[in-house]
């Protein structure tokens, strides 16, 4: 299949899950099982995602056209040497950041699409390279630390087998929903960000794996986020 078939693969109008498959993939991460879990939610929150077979084609059909009332962005850093995204890509990749379509990104995202200022404007965070580290993966608790927000809405501290973010590079305007402590910092992990250019973003660190999705409050809060962002009650 030629590049110029591919960019012709458009998802859908509505909710879109870029998850990690092909290339967006790394050795750490069970994207397979991460990215069943955001759909099973996704559908039992009344926000059915349509994933993408492929990143970079999805990306490039956003060029023209309605775009995407949701994205949900689950992907690696790619490790191929190649452009990210791929140089055809560019300008769906490009309209898409510009738009004011809200976006829920999950965990390893942060490390995605790395350099790219635009990528950090619409996360409200990023993975800051040298810097940011994450303590072992494992059983652990976060804090809720502003449960007046539709995305934590009922919720509280809670316990769940996970991988923490700490040491992120994140812009001190955003929302910080959830955090948890380590070496005695509290390090944001959950937030809400208005972006500069219109539109929403909520971050979930969290999510390294399907033990991560089964916590059912980690489960309500991906659920509320959806559902926040897709206006739906």
């Amino acid at each position: 299949m030629t590049d110029h078939h591919r960019v012709a693969e458009r998802p859908t109008d509505g909710p879109v899950l870029l998850g990690g498959v092909g290339r967006w993939t790394d050795p750490w991460h069970p994207f397979d099982a991460t990215n069943r879990a955001l759909v099973d939610i996704g559908r039992e929150a009344g926000v059915p995602l349509t994933q993408a077979e492929d990143v970079d084609a999805a990306l490039a059909s956003f060029a023209s056209g309605p775009l995407p009332s949701l994205v949900v962005v689950n992907v690696g850093l790619p490790r191929d040497d190649r452009p990210v995204p791929l140089s055809w890509a560019e300008a769906g990749y490009g309209r898409l950041l510009a738009s004011d379509v809200p976006v829920f990104a999950v965990h390893v995202s942060s490390t995605s699409f790395a350099g790219d200022g635009r990528w950090e404007s619409v996360l409200g965070g990023v993975w800051d390279r040298g810097r940011t580290m994450h303590p072992p993966s494992g059983p652990c608790t976060v804090q809720v630390v502003d449960d007046g927000h539709p995305v934590t809405d009922g919720l509280s501290d809670f316990a769940l087998d996970d991988e923490r973010y700490a040491y992120q590079r994140v812009a001190p305007d955003v929302r910080v929903l959830v955090d948890h402590e380590h070496d005695g910092i509290r390090h944001p992990l959950v937030w809400v960000h208005d972006r500069p250019g219109g539109g929403t973003t909520v971050y979930d660190g969290l999510g390294h794996g399907s033990a991560s999705f089964a916590a059912p409050a980690h489960r309500a809060l991906v659920a509320q986020a959806l559902r926040f962002l897709a206006g739906a009650p």
